[in-house]
């Protein structure tokens, strides 16, 4: 189930393969990821010391915070995989010139998890042509529609 969809990325990059990540959370950023208030949008992962982070992903703090506890929303957050995948994006990042993009944040089996997503970048005659597809494909079933 999906909390927060990264829909930008889809649009600025092709999306060669997906990884399931889970993150570090404190105790008040779950409360308020369950409660619908995260956003991916500007978000993107680094990596660092062979540990893979999210940078500028921001969870606002829900009014009944802990009152001992100072919410930083956009905290930097470790990203938990495996050690071979770990291995494998950070040979993909540095010699093939992919990049990690946070795509979707959602539940998997009560835990929330990141999917991020090796990825290369777009020309801007991409862009054009994919936003082609995508009219083409809506006038076709607007013309299905209408035929029937």
């Amino acid at each position: 189930m999906s909390i927060v969809e990264n829909k930008k990325a889809f649009h600025d990059y092709f999306i060669e393969e997906r990884f399931e990540a889970g993150i570090a959370l404190e105790g008040w950023e779950v409360k308020a990821v369950r409660a619908g208030r995260a956003q991916v949008k500007e978000a993107y992962v680094m990596i660092r010391n062979s540990e893979i982070f999210l940078i500028g992903c921001h969870i606002s703090p829900l009014p009944t915070a802990s009152t001992h506890v100072q919410p930083d929303p956009t905290r930097t957050r470790k990203l938990l995989l495996h050690a071979e995948e770990i291995k494998k994006l950070i040979g993909s990042v540095e010699r093939a010139g992919y990049t990690l993009v946070p795509l979707d944040l959602h539940y998997t089996r009560g835990r929330i998890k990141l999917e991020i997503g090796l990825a290369k970048g777009k020309k801007q005659h991409d862009k054009r042509e994919a936003e082609k597809q995508r009219e083409w494909a809506r006038e076709k079933q607007r013309l299905i529609k209408i035929t029937r």
